[in-house]
This record gives structure tokens, C-alpha cells and sequence, in this order.
């Protein structure tokens, strides 16, 4: 007899965890497994590579509630919860306040918390085997949900992220098991919830590796791509984790090294304008280009030389993985979980992350394409999809 596993998640619009998502959903035996899935908004470009093999239930309007403007909900009827949302951020605002938080998640986390006790039950007539929050804050499953077991996942380096610690406690301890996407998310996770040592079991990120592979394929981006020397790429939210309003700088300094380079942003968010700002102000305009939000980025990846992944902080970065898939050489910087991400050296290589030293590291590495090459070959002998990891679910069912 199958078992019954029901997901949560927020949407399925470009990003790490949701592709991720994809990975973990194709990796599910359909002949052990009835697999539903539920989100918050039935909305993103990987909504089409949902599994047939997965059910997806219908969209209820009022969690579609969290991630519209107040105003808005106010005028499609949603009163208590746009006015549970509305002290969810006075809340966060004080709690910000008192604690001098200045890029703060905790309007996320109470946003979800407060307006939770008021959404409507998911299959309030089923008891799941198995319920899975993957994407935080982890309200909905806990409170929504009936399972015997449940789990959610962190995606995130915690040494990076404001928070209030006591409330995420609280939220963390609802649920029987918690799954870290790698060893170093765990360390700086268990830093701010010691309690839960426990709960947590390490389940890497699963990727549909097939399908990448297939849609690398699917196109040519010669006239995107088409400028003369080494092409960089970087693919990620334009936010301040993903740290590309300094690529500007750094191609700066590449460049000014000698060497021939230009550099391709895919993605998309609200730190664009700093970023053309940036580009602009260092006067390379012509050779750091925003090719924006990219449906299939796998093709770019393909016709890229090499793979940069500047950032600030990461939980353990898709991209990363996807490219060293596609058998590019992938350069990261030194954010604080980079360790777990690659094998310094040998699949990748690790370069400072502030902005001088990492322009030299580069550009060093950049004269050097035997090895270069010595990557690539390291890349093609290794599995990156990860596909074992699903046996853990197996295991969390049966113990």
C-alpha cells in the first residue's frame, strides 16, 4: 500500500530551492509514494515542470493573501487577515527597532505567524504519512496540516539572517524532523537553536539532473551571449546575498588586468537599480550585462567559459551545482558555508569574496585554462544530482 506525502511550499518561480523542489518531486517513486502537492500561489515558469505523477491541489485565495500588498487584500475582501498581516509587521518593526536589526527577516516569519490561526485547513478530511514545509516560515504545515510525521527544511546560512530567535524556536520545535540541505547550514544553524540538535537529519539538495541536461540543449543564446573573450556568468535573486551589485567592480578589475572578459547576470529582484548604478558608475556598462529573468537559464550556463558565484552568504547554492552538472569550471567566493558547496581545487575554487582580492584570485585563475580544464574533468566523473538523498524520506517513515 502507498504511503501519503503532502508538500507546502510558497510558489514556483525561478529560484534555487524551488528547482530543488523539482529535483526532490521527480525523485519520489510513484509506486511507494501519493504525492501531493500544495502552494501558497499556483504562479512561477517552473510550474510546468511539475510531475505528472504529483497531484496538485487547488489554490484556497486566502493564502494567496501573503504575498500581496495590504492594500490590495483589503479590497478583495480579506479584513482579519490583512489587519493579522498589518500587526504582524508593527510587531516587526519594534522587535527590529529594539534589537537595531537593519535587513531583518522577522517581518516574514510574523507575517506567517500571525495570520496562520486564521487560513482555512489543507484536506482537513486526510491524514498525511508524511507532511513537508520546504520553504520557511514553517507555520502552515504545523497548524494546517494533519500527518504523523512532519518535516521542514532550512535553505539558508542562519550566521547571515536577523531573527528572533525565541518565536523561530517555538516554530522549529512543531515538527519531528528537520532537514539541513548541507553540514555547514547545519553548524550555523544549531549556533542559534542548540534544542534542536536532534531534529535535524541532512538531506542534500536533489536535482533533476536529466532534465537540466535536456534543456541545455532546448536553445542557442548566441545573440545574447555574444561577446568576444571569456564569458562569465552568475545566475541568482538580485539581492544582497548574491552580492552582484560588486560585479561591476570586480569585472573592473579583471579587465584592467588585461584579460578580455565579459560578465552575464541572470535573475531578477530589487536590488537591479543599485546594480545598473554600479554598472554605470565603474564605466562597465558594455561589459556587465543584466540579461534579466531567464525561464531555462540552462543554455546560458552552456555557453558560458566559466561560472562565478559571488556571494555574500548561501545555504548551499543550486546554480553551483547545476553548472559543475553541465561540466563548467565554477569559481566561489569565500561565504561562510562555501566549504560544503565544493571540493576546493578539485571541482571548483574558492577566491576571496572582497572585491580587490577577488579580482586578483580571478584573473589569476583566468590565465591558467589547463586548470580550468582540470575542473571540468573533475565535474564530468561526479553524480551532482544528489538522487540517493530520497532514501532519508524512507527511512524517516519507517523509524
Amino acid at each position: 500500500m502507498k504511503r501519503t506525502m503532502l508538500i507546502v511550499s510558497h510558489a514556483l518561480e525561478l529560484g534555487g530551492a524551488e528547482r530543488s523542489l523539482i529535483g526532490f518531486l521527480e525523485a519520489l517513486d510513484e509506486s511507494k509514494w501519493e504525492i501531493d502537492l500544495f502552494l501558497l500561489r499556483q504562479e512561477g515558469e517552473l510550474m510546468d515542470a511539475i510531475p505528472d505523477k504529483v497531484h496538485l491541489l487547488p489554490q484556497k485565495a486566502t493564502y494567496t493573501v501573503l504575498a500581496h500588498p495590504m492594500k490590495a487584500t483589503l479590497k478583495e475582501g480579506h479584513v482579519l487577515l490583512t489587519m493579522a498581516r498589518l500587526y504582524g509587521k508593527t510587531a516587526a518593526v519594534i522587535y527590529d527597532h529594539k534589537h537595531n536589526y537593519r535587513d531583518s527577516d522577522v517581518n516574514l516569519e510574523y507575517s506567517h505567524k500571525y495570520t496562520s490561526p486564521f487560513m482555512p485547513r489543507i484536506q482537513h478530511q486526510k491524514e498525511y504519512d508524511l507532511a513537508v514545509s520546504f520553504l520557511t516560515p514553517h507555520y502552515i504545515v504545523t497548524k494546517k496540516v494533519n500527518a504523523k510525521k512532519k518535516i521542514a527544511w532550512i535553505h539558508t546560512d542562519y550566521s547571515q539572517v536577523q531573527i528572533d530567535i525565541l518565536s523561530e524556536t517555538k516554530m522549529w520545535k512543531a515538527y519531528d524532523y528537520i532537514a539541513s540541505i548541507s553540514e555547514a547550514v547545519t553548524k550555523e544553524f544549531l549556533k542559534k537553536f542548540p534544542t534542536l540538535k536532534n531534529r535535524i537529519i541532512l538531506i542534500k539538495n536533489i536535482l533533476p539532473e536529466q532534465l537540466i541536461k535536456r534543456q541545455a540543449e532546448s536553445f542557442s543564446v548566441e545573440k545574447e551571449m555574444n561577446a568576444s573573450g571569456i564569458k562569465i556568468l552568475s545566475i541568482g535573486r538580485f539581492c544582497y546575498a548574491k552580492n552582484f551589485d560588486n560585479v561591476p567592480d570586480i569585472c573592473r578589475q579583471i579587465r584592467q588586468n588585461g584579460l578580455e572578459v565579459t560578465w552575464y547576470l541572470i535573475g531578477f529582484g530589487k536590488n537591479e537599480k543599485q546594480i545598473r548604478k554600479r554598472i554605470c558608475e565603474t564605466g562597465m556598462k558594455q561589459y556587465v550585462k543584466i540579461l534579466g529573468k531567464k525561464e531555462n537559464p540552462y543554455p546560458y550556463i552552456r555557453a558560458c567559459d566559466v561560472y562565478v558565484q559571488p556571494s555574500r552568504y548561501e545555504g548551499n547554492c543550486v546554480a553551483v551545482r547545476e553548472a559543475q552538472m553541465l561540466g563548467k569550471p565554477v569559481i566561489i567566493t569565500g561565504y561562510p558555508t562555501a566549504e560544503s558547496q565544493l571540493r576546493n581545487g578539485i571541482d571548483g575554487i574558492i577566491v576571496p569574496l572582497e572585491n580587490r582580492a577577488c579580482g586578483e584570485k580571478i584573473s589569476e585563475i583566468l590565465r591558467e585554462p589547463k586548470r580550468l580544464e582540470k575542473l571540468v574533468q573533475e565535474c564530468r566523473k561526479k553524480d551532482y544530482s544528489n538522487r540517493q538523498e530520497i532514501n532519508k524520506i524512507e527511512c524517516i517513515c519507517r523509524g
